[in-house]
């Protein structure tokens, strides 16, 4: 008797099967407890299934559902806020995963980089212990083990490595690099509530109509550069006021003690 010719897995998994899974067929695909599953269909994370014969059965946006979750209680996400975000009735798996990337994509292309202390002592002398623990603090340092730190900016490392070689003494770049990543983050907190305020809002209000997530997502991918832009923008014109003004006065104070 001749066997059966073997589908490969993604046809046999485009089929009507893939389709067509029980609860607990459900569960061993996501690696999820069935009382988990049921746990989100009651919370209204999870559209209920398509019941025939008295058996629900689920389909691939069940799976794409679940693994989303999955994904974003990994990333530190509760239940209460995903349920906000996504819903039963809230957007498909691909409208919110589209949104997401958008929001968790990498800002730059900037590979980090892996130095040993050696390393460091080679770039920076003999940095104390306090400014390697506050470079850490700072997140410009991030211990890997093994006597190891991964730097998640080098960019930020050659800035402070250059000002060190005309002078400039490593404590003090750290304190200057603090102060910046606070006001950094002053900055980056008023872009994203003027995201919040006058686009996510009205979208929100309106029910978030499906043919507006094109349109939100591309906002949200457009915020960053166009932030920096601007911060870029108005940072070098502040920065050549206060170039001149305190320079300004150096040399008007020199030309006192001249005379």
């Amino acid at each position: 008797m001749p066997h059966p010719q073997l589908l490969p897995v993604d046809d046999a998994l485009a089929g009507p099967e893939a389709s067509q899974l029980t609860v607990e067929q459900l569960a061993s695909e996501t690696g999820m407890s069935v009382r988990n599953i049921r746990n989100h269909q009651s919370r209204g994370l999870l559209p209920p299934p398509e019941v025939r014969a008295r058996v629900g059965y689920y389909g691939d946006d069940h799976v794409a559902r679940l693994r989303l979750i999955q994904e974003m209680q990994a990333q530190g996400f509760k239940l209460t806020a995903i349920k906000r975000l996504i819903g039963e009735h809230g957007p498909s798996v691909e409208q919110f995963v589209g949104l997401k990337r958008a929001v968790t994509a990498p800002f730059e292309t900037e590979s980090p980089e892996v130095l040993s202390l050696q390393d460091l002592t080679e770039r920076f002398g003999n940095a104390s212990e306090k400014d390697i623990e506050k470079a850490r603090k700072l997140g410009l340092l991030v211990p890997v083990g093994d006597g190891l730190f991964e730097a998640p900016s080098p960019a930020v490392l050659r800035a402070a490595e250059e000002v060190l070689a005309r002078g400039v003494r490593l404590s003090s770049a750290l304190t200057v690099i603090e102060k910046v990543k606070r006001n950094s983050e002053t900055t980056s907190k008023v872009f994203v509530q003027l995201f919040l305020d006058e686009v996510w809002k009205e979208f929100n209000d309106a029910g978030q109509p499906s043919d507006r997530w094109p349109e939100v997502t591309e906002t949200i991918e457009r915020l960053r550069p166009l932030a920096s832009e601007v911060v870029l923008a108005m940072f070098k014109q502040t920065m050549e006021v206060e170039v001149e003004k305190a320079f300004g006065k150096a040399l008007e104070e020199q030309a006192k003690r001249g005379r």
